[in-house]
């Protein structure tokens, strides 16, 4: 499989998520090659976004969501998760996509409907933070998808805190897959 460009990845969060729902994560371990075909995804964008982690600036730990396109941004949540997001958009704008669930295809070993659990079972750690994930040498990359799944569009999921922020159309998942974070809402647009 070959990687996806930069290009690819360097547009705004919503459009990212959206674009990345059927793209393959590809990781490269000890146990050999995992596939795995992304299902659903939430888009975070930037600063102003009070459910994205860019909201306070830049820091320490939200350095790579303020970096290049294209790179791994690998965190933990609740003290026990490590969540893999995608950079997007242009470099500084803090924007990230969820990864929040894949549909295994080969080597992948667990359930994948979930944030923490798809990066328990395919291996990703904070360790992989910063990944470039556009390129074949790196341990994660992303491959283009096959074929154009159906979407679906609901609220993110967990952001409550956020007020209206939370009720942003900005989580896609595939139609057709029984590979998703949870059962969905009822949907508020299918595309």
């Amino acid at each position: 499989m070959t990687p996806l460009t930069r290009s690819f990845f360097a547009r705004d969060a919503v459009v990212l998520a959206r674009a990345l729902v059927g793209t393959f994560v590809v990781v490269r371990g000890e146990e050999g090659v995992q596939v795995a075909r992304i299902t659903e995804t939430e888009a975070y964008r930037g600063p102003t976004d009070l459910a994205c982690h860019a909201r306070v600036g830049l820091t320490k730990r939200t350095r790579t969501m303020f970096g290049p396109a294209g790179h791994a941004y690998v965190i933990l949540i609740y003290g026990m998760y490590d969540c893999f997001n995608v950079v997007g958009g242009a470099k500084e704008r803090g924007h990230a996509v969820l990864v929040r669930a894949v549909e295994p295809v080969t080597e992948v070993v667990g359930s994948t409907s979930g944030p923490g659990r798809l990066t328990r079972a395919l291996g990703i750690t904070r360790a992989d933070n910063d990944a470039d994930l556009t390129s074949a040498k790196s341990r994660v990359f992303i491959a283009p998808r096959t074929r154009r799944p159906r979407i679906t569009i609901t609220p993110r999921v967990g952001v409550a805190y956020a007020g209206e922020w939370a009720l942003r159309p900005w989580r896609f998942s595939d139609a057709d897959s029984t590979h998703v974070s949870r059962p969905s809402p009822k949907s508020i647009g299918l595309g």
